[in-house]
């Protein structure tokens, strides 16, 4: 099985960050014995001495676990199973390379870029890339690992992967980010390939960010491929594609809430974190719709629309996020809802908006801890969570949830983001298709395709549920399904060795 580690530009970089303690790990474990599996607590226990510092891509391996745990006791393929998720375990490849650029003061700066090549059983590596301080490996190599998954889910024939950099975007001129991109992929594009690896964006790398790349990708290899998806669509693009991860969101709920409760999400109270791109689109798809959208947030604080965000709102939020890069704070006065700084839709109790019916968390990994699942679903009466974001619930928060669906409420929804934010990914499959066929889906298509994608999906996670020894969870359901997709394709590939 692949393995290296492939060091560039002559810069060895610390794979994680070495400020966080080694006790972190540990008292991240939300799951208590009775509920881990047996038969994954000695690989977990391994994993945490191998990486102590990397608390994030524990977390993902652990809420994998759980799911899996009844294939892992099934009596004639178990410990088949348990070795092959062993074997999941490791990326086949991780880069890391410096990125200099100037900035506007003609100064050098200095930043990491990264890519972890997790998995390629199902196709060429598939994820985006990410801009932001916060990125490291430890959140690239859960991010990966959850995008192998969601990959297999789609149906397509698509590994996983992550990537992107420290590099920060926001306060930084249009020049200063043309720079750092063409940068980042004089040293990325070596990497890449229509048939070995396929980035797109994700925070902080928009339509804007990959065009700026892909343009540096044509200068150095004279070729004009589908190397990047979500590319704006004048080199490429696919219509649809900066809508896909928000308007999939919403397609899975809808199945989701006709399938469980026999309803509709007209005039339904729907509480958004985040205000990028499947924020964005959700919010979109949510009015479309009829439903009611009530919050919308960024990492300074919240908006808060009592009476529903207007199309008007709406309008504003995407020319002062896509066109003016603007905090929310700065468009307060000209939405109809309010602005409150410092919080978010899951801490906040607005007195004029006190319950949600479903929630839709976009904004990043972690931002819902149990206390605020505990309030969500106990006080403000929340039917069910479709995930957005990656990770966005905590282990503690993840295993609130399972036990309230099993104890308290089982209509309650939770559909976890590797299936419900999976719509993304399969447009980018799209796009990958039509730049192979030299040819444009119109946005009926796209969209027509899209709902398919997310039905399957829903499907894939009703049907091996069902058969799951555990509770017939959506959770279960998705996690178990996009494992044994990547176990089989691990074993005709012949990289389980013999069966």
């Amino acid at each position: 099985i692949p393995g290296n580690l492939i060091m560039s530009s002559c810069m060895k970089t610390q794979a994680v960050d070495s400020t966080t303690p080694s006790s972190t790990v540990s008292s991240l474990s939300a799951v208590s014995a009775s509920e881990m599996p047996s038969e994954s607590m000695p690989l977990l226990e391994d994993l945490k001495q191998k990486y102590p510092n990397e608390p994030t891509f524990i977390q993902a391996v652990e809420e994998m676990s759980l799911s899996l745990s009844s294939i892992f006791q099934d009596p004639e393929k178990g410990k088949y199973y348990q070795n092959a998720f062993r074997l999941m375990l490791e990326p086949e490849r991780i880069i890391s390379f410096k990125v200099p650029w100037v900035d506007d003061n003609k100064t050098i700066q200095i930043n990491t870029g990264y890519r972890v090549e997790f998995s390629s059983a199902l196709g060429p590596y598939k994820g985006g890339l990410r801009f932001s301080p916060t990125v490291n490996i430890d959140i690239l190599k859960a991010l990966a690992f959850e995008q192998m998954f969601k990959n297999a889910l789609t149906g397509l024939p698509l590994g996983g992967g992550k990537g992107g950099s420290d590099f920060d975007p926001k306060g930084k001129s249009q020049g200063e980010v043309m720079r750092f991109c063409c940068s980042f992929m004089t040293e990325l594009h070596r990497y890449l390939g229509e048939d070995t690896d396929v980035p797109a964006g994700d925070i902080g790398v928009g339509g804007r960010e990959l065009g700026y790349m892909y343009g540096q990708y044509k200068r150095l290899t004279n070729k004009h491929v589908g190397v990047l998806t979500g590319k704006p669509r004048s080199v490429g693009g696919s219509n649809n594609r900066p809508e896909a991860t928000g308007y999939g969101l919403v397609f899975i709920a809808q199945i989701a809430i006709r399938n469980k409760r026999n309803k509709e999400m007209k005039k339904l109270k729907c509480a958004l974190s985040g205000s990028g791109n499947v924020s964005q689109y959700a919010a979109d798809m949510l009015l479309k719709i009829g439903a009611k959208v009530v919050t919308m947030s960024d990492s300074n604080g919240l908006l808060v629309f009592p009476n529903g965000m207007t199309r008007a709102d709406w309008k504003t939020i995407i020319q002062a996020k896509q066109v003016d890069r603007l905090r929310l704070l700065q468009i307060k006065d000209k939405v109809s809802g309010y602005y409150v700084p410092g919080v978010s839709p899951w801490t906040y109790i607005a007195k004029d908006c006190q319950s949600y019916d479903y929630i839709f968390p976009c904004a990043t990994q972690n931002e819902i801890d149990k206390e605020a699942i505990m309030t969500l679903l106990q006080k403000r009466n929340v039917r069910g969570i479709f995930e957005g974001a990656n990770l966005p619930v905590t282990l503690e928060g993840q295993s609130f949830i399972r036990e309230y669906q099993k104890t308290k409420n089982q209509e309650m929804i939770y559909i976890p983001g590797k299936a419900s934010n999976a719509g993304g990914v399969g447009v980018s499959g799209f796009e990958m298709s039509q730049n192979a066929q030299k040819l444009f889906w119109d946005s009926d298509m796209v969209e027509a395709q899209l709902r398919t994608l997310m039905e399957n999906i829903y499907d894939q996670m009703i049907k091996v549920g069902k058969n799951s020894r555990r509770s017939a969870t959506l959770e279960v359901g998705a996690n178990q399904a996009g494992f044994l997709k990547v176990a089989d394709a691990m074993r005709d590939l012949g990289w389980l060795g013999e069966s």
